[in-house]
């Protein structure tokens, strides 16, 4: 392992507060203890408060988001009188949510090395349809400042990549990880009646929609559940669905709970910026799982060892049932899931090339 060669210290600066979204979690959060005993010390700025939190995403609220905001505004002008304190400012999409990049200016003046980390496709601008409102707010003005400005940028994806090379030449491509630690394959149950597992949130629920027809006739042919974990409000018509509660306590034992794993996506632009932190959480619990054949998926799962990769209504059908009645095909697939996630996409695989990121700066 890489160890610091002098002791330095980081400011996380981030839209959300600690343990509540996949994009942070699944990025650089699980990596903040293991930082510390590299010899780091750690500051962490989420822009929202957690009550704030708990209501961006919901229809509504309009002025309790305000006041959350400007909340957030106003913390954001005290962080820059002890900016210059750290060695390393390490930002997470932006400093501000809205307008021009006069906090993120401000940042790159104020900093004495700024680390950037971007997933998803933000520089377009988009917002939450609960949200929608402030769209014309957003843009990608901020993601090209910060990217031209930073000593190091950090990006997820193949996409990511090529758009950051307009701004960087000093890039790292760190995919989204797991501890998997987390995820108890070793003693992963055998379910009396196969469950078809997918995990996500409401912004994302939508592409399950995808598969209303293919679910359909899955239900009808075989005895099995259909488990949704992440909208408590999510329905499929004429589906029986199980709907479970996200939280960050039981989120491991519910996706060990599945048997296969859906990960169905649109062929739009905007997901090709996506770091497929789903697939690598049910990769950790052991889960074979059948994806849309787009993009960064292609990464991620290899046809036939770890899952199957598919387009058609029809070829989604011939997998599922494929896993579902085939025992020792899903036994093996569980277990190249599983390995791909410790080779690949573990903390411990990944933990070095943050580290040389912070030694080198």
């Amino acid at each position: 392992m890489l160890l610091a060669q002098k002791r330095k210290k980081i400011l996380v600066v981030c839209p959300h507060p600690v343990g509540y979204v996949p994009g942070q979690r699944l990025k650089f959060e699980q990596y903040f203890d293991l930082w510390r005993n590299a010899g780091f010390e750690l500051d962490i700025s989420p822009f929202m408060s957690e009550s704030m939190q708990q209501i961006v995403y919901k229809k509504g609220y309009f002025f309790t988001k305000i006041t959350g905001t400007m909340l957030g505004y106003l913390q954001r002008v005290a962080l820059m009188f002890r900016m210059k304190k750290y060695q390393v400012v390490y930002i997470f999409l932006w400093v501000t949510p809205f307008g021009p990049p006069i906090f993120e200016w401000l940042s790159s003046k104020l900093a004495k090395k700024i680390v950037y980390d971007i997933d998803d496709l933000v520089y377009k601008g988009a917002t939450s349809p609960n949200n929608s409102i402030i769209k014309f707010l957003k843009s990608g003005s901020k993601v090209n400042f910060l990217m031209g400005k930073a000593a190091h940028v950090i990006v997820s994806t193949d996409k990511l990549l090529s758009y950051a090379q307009q701004f960087s030449n000093s890039i790292s491509v760190i995919p989204a990880t797991i501890d998997v630690k987390m995820y108890h394959f070793d003693i992963k149950k055998v379910n009396q009646k196969i469950i078809i597992g997918w995990s996500g949130s409401h912004t994302t629920s939508k592409y399950l929609l995808l598969l209303t027809q293919v679910l359909k006739i899955i239900t009808a042919s075989h005895n099995v559940i259909i488990k949704v974990m992440g909208d408590p409000t999510f329905t499929l018509d004429g589906i029986d669905i199980e709907l479970v509660q996200w939280t960050a306590e039981t989120e491991a034992d519910e996706i060990c709970s599945f048997d296969i794993g859906l990960h169905p996506l649109p062929d739009e632009e905007w997901v090709y910026g996506k770091s497929g932190g789903k697939l690598v959480q049910y990769m950790a619990a052991g889960v074979p799982v059948i994806a849309s054949a787009i993009g960064p998926n292609f990464k991620a799962i290899d046809e036939g060892y770890n899952g199957f990769l598919v387009t058609t209504d029809e070829e989604w059908i011939q997998k599922l049932t494929l896993l579902i009645t085939d025992t020792e095909l899903r036994k093996r697939m569980s277990e190249n899931s599983r390995k791909r996630a410790v080779e690949k996409y573990s903390v411990e695989a990944n933990l070095g090339k943050y580290l040389a990121v912070f030694n080198n700066l």
